[in-house]
């Protein structure tokens, strides 16, 4: 209970952003705005301050601005004073940038709290202040390419002494656009290896495809995937796979992709016993892989940053977060992971509520990523969203006058359509999650 509550108040907030976005630039533009509701459905508590009526309704998924002009009061005639602060009687570029400033909001929240989270400190992977030793080398990538291998430590880039991966990616950064020359320690002597990096540098050693020692240990488990259901658990370490010894967490693809989905036999090590675990491998729809739906225990260390550092990680991290998420939009859309990967409210809500039982970076972080969600969603050029709104502004914009009423009710019964077919896919992916994982 106290997880939906803390969700459904996480939401709220980013609701609540994205409201803000309009009904501010509405107030700016002179427009009268009637309502500002967080929620749908029956009124919980309503209020009246001046010309606006503030209102939290009982259906917690989403929220809206109504503006005099927008719709359901056409009919009835409006004073001269009223029209000009209607929004219909707006030029287009103001209708446009009330519309867009809903997704713009959620869209720049997350440059203003992840720098916060960032001052008030963060846990990061530990790997960042260690010794940049290569604990894997992706096939086909760079760093391969030019000859690394696993155990090599990266003690210099060019002409700059290297103490950790961090140290490393800042050079390489500092060098992006032109091969790097990396001093090695391999077996106790010295190497110069060159890396054709290019402008892949500029991401750091493991877009040169270089990763740290990582151990087979369990961090995590996805629910109704097949280690779940076998019974493993985060902090097992996994010592072998039907007597093939696993050195380290990179072991463990090529091992269970041999199989290819049958039976495989885990030997490990919990609580300093021993146990042998079956498993079998699945392979989803869309993807070309067998998984059995594991994550590993990462180190981490606890690090606070001072003003300037913080606002430059947040920035960066913020700009991540919206390229990851156009990057999984893009394979969707191309078939390339499947639709059960979309999640809904209920999804949501439990990301947010577990989030907000942990500590402040934490909540700012989901924040900050549900934020850019919302905003990149409300985007997509879909008639009901505000992207389809948009949409109809820049046809009026090129051809000088707007669609027709009639053009613009179809779009939006179709469009009205579309999303509740999303939102059906995304209720059923979140019960098919929680029925799976035993919730």
């Amino acid at each position: 209970m106290v997880t939906i509550l803390a969700g459904i108040i996480m939401l709220g907030i980013l609701v609540f952003v994205h409201e803000l976005g309009h009904f501010t630039v509405a107030k700016l533009a002179g427009v009268k705005v009637l309502k500002f509701s967080l929620g749908f459905g029956p009124r919980l508590v309503s209020r009246q301050w001046g010309e606006t009526e503030y209102m939290i309704c009982a259906i917690p998924l989403g929220g809206y601005v109504q503006m005099l002009g927008e719709g359901g009061e056409e009919d009835q005639p409006l004073s001269d004073e009223e029209r000009s602060r209607s929004f219909a009687e707006k030029s287009v570029w103001r209708r446009l940038a009330i519309i867009g400033a809903g997704p713009f909001m959620n869209l720049a929240l997350p440059f203003v709290i992840l720098p916060l989270a960032f001052m008030v400190g963060i846990n990061l992977p530990a790997f960042l202040d260690q010794p940049a030793c290569v604990g894997y080398v992706l096939p086909q990538s760079p760093a391969a390419a030019a000859g690394l291998r696993s155990g090599d430590c990266i003690v210099a880039v060019g002409e700059q002494p290297i103490n950790s991966w961090t140290d490393a990616d800042k050079a390489l950064l500092a060098q992006a656009g032109q091969a790097a020359v990396f001093a090695v320690q391999r077996d106790g002597t010295s190497q110069s290896i060159a890396v054709a990096a290019g402008d892949s540098s500029a991401e750091g050693l493991q877009a040169l495809g270089l990763a740290p020692a990582q151990a087979a240990v369990v961090g995590a488990l996805s629910p109704g995937m097949p280690a779940q259901q076998a019974g493993l658990q985060v902090g097992d370490r996994i010592l072998s796979i039907d007597g093939e010894n696993i050195a380290s967490w990179y072991d463990l693809k090529s091992i269970i992709q041999q199989a290819e989905g049958d039976n495989q036999y885990f030997l490990v090590e919990r609580n300093g016993q021993q146990l042998e675990i079956a498993i079998v491998p699945i392979r989803r729809d869309g993807e070309s892989e067998f998984l059995i739906g594991i994550a590993p225990q990462v180190e981490t260390i606890f690090k606070r940053f001072a003003l300037k550092e913080a606002l430059g990680q947040g920035v960066a991290r913020s700009r991540e977060l919206i390229e990851l998420t156009l990057l999984f939009i893009q394979k969707l859309v191309l078939g390339k992971v499947s639709s059960r990967n979309i999640g809904g409210p209920i999804t949501v809500v439990q990301v947010a509520g577990q989030a907000a039982q942990t500590d402040l970076a934490s909540i700012l972080s989901v924040l900050a990523f549900l934020s850019i969600q919302l905003g990149i969603l409300n985007l997509f050029p879909i008639p009901i969203l505000d992207g389809g709104h948009l949409l109809f502004g820049v046809f009026e914009l090129i051809f000088r006058r707007p669609l027709s009423l009639r053009v613009r009710e179809i779009a939006q019964q179709i469009g009205l359509l579309f999303i509740v077919l999303l939102m059906a896919l995304a209720f059923y992916n979140d019960i098919l999650r929680i029925f799976n994982g035993g919730q």
